[in-house]
């Protein structure tokens, strides 16, 4: 019986592993579909003037009647224009699908509004080489990104020349210290991939050191906050107000609190600028951030999703 057994099972393996073969195959055949549509893909012109002009430091922002839509026929800006001043932080607010983080696509360039301009110190970002304006920035998100390898060598990533002060000095600007000085190795810790080593909120603060250490001209933190607890929301309010020293900031929110210190919050539905202010005068109006923030208050924490 046992031996029937045996001879069962090795007839059946190899169908058993062609099952799964097949799984896999369906996944590559996805993934390579995938890559082709990438290869094929139109590729957006770096710039309407060769490489353009050189931006720096201090860089104000205008967005001069912008329209842009998605989809066809379906627009979710019209003529819409704001202006953020340089060294300033700014804070965007709004309900779910309101054309928040749209804002930072038109900025970054990864789409081109159908008509108005987007500028950087006064010029079109279409007359800037990609590379040269993507170099302005610096990204802080809510998914941050951790890749296997030490602390500090994530806290580098991009930057290969980074000297062991300025890792160091990023380090403890963005708090990362606070648990790396827990380690044996320090910054020189090895981490997992994607980071799994560190919590979430440790990810975030590596993620701001990182910004730091680039020294970006423009700053934007999207969500940055958002799936935080109180705890390691308080530490990384602390790394916040170090990387906003100096540079022009753009916050995209899902929790008021991190934006009310913003020297103007800008409040966004439906692809509209409803009202701009500081969060005093904005409280003081029964507008859309006023509701949104007294919801939060009462700890409707959906109220911006």
């Amino acid at each position: 019986l046992l031996a029937i057994n045996v001879y069962i099972w090795m007839a059946m393996a190899p169908a058993v592993h062609l099952t799964s073969m097949i799984g896999e195959l369906n996944e590559t055949i996805v993934s390579l579909c995938r890559i082709a549509e990438i290869l094929e893909a139109e590729t957006m012109a770096t710039s309407r003037k060769g490489r353009g002009p050189a931006l720096s430091k201090p860089c104000a922002i205008e967005f001069r009647d912008v329209t842009f839509s998605y989809a066809p026929d379906v627009p979710l800006y019209c003529g819409l224009s704001l202006k953020i001043p340089a060294d300033k932080m700014v804070a965007v607010v709004g309900p779910t699908g309101c054309g928040k983080t749209t804002l930072v696509s038109l900025l970054m360039r990864y789409w081109d509004p159908q008509e108005g301009d987007v500028l950087v110190n006064g010029v079109d970002v279409r007359d800037v080489d990609l590379g040269r304006l993507r170099g302005l920035f610096g990204i802080v998100s809510q998914d941050s990104t951790v890749f296997e390898g030490t602390i500090a060598w994530n806290i580098a990533y991009g930057l290969p020349h980074a000297s062991r002060e300025d890792i160091e000095a990023a380090a403890r600007a963005a708090e990362v210290m606070d648990f790396a000085d827990k380690l044996p190795e320090g910054l020189d810790a090895m981490l997992g991939t994607r980071g799994v080593k560190l919590s979430l909120g440790e990810r975030q603060r590596l993620t701001i050191a990182r910004a730091i250490i680039k020294d970006p001209a423009i700053l934007i933190m999207d969500e940055a906050t958002a799936a935080l607890d109180s705890h390691s929301e308080s530490l990384i309010q602390k790394a916040i107000k170090n990387v906003l020293k100096g540079r022009t900031s753009l916050v995209i929110a899902h929790r008021l609190t991190t934006i009310t210190r913003a020297d103007m919050i800008v409040v966004i539905d439906k692809g509209k600028i409803v009202d701009t202010g500081r969060h005093e005068e904005l409280l003081t109006r029964a507008g859309l951030y006023s509701r949104l923030y007294n919801e939060l208050r009462m700890g409707n924490m959906e109220a911006i999703s």
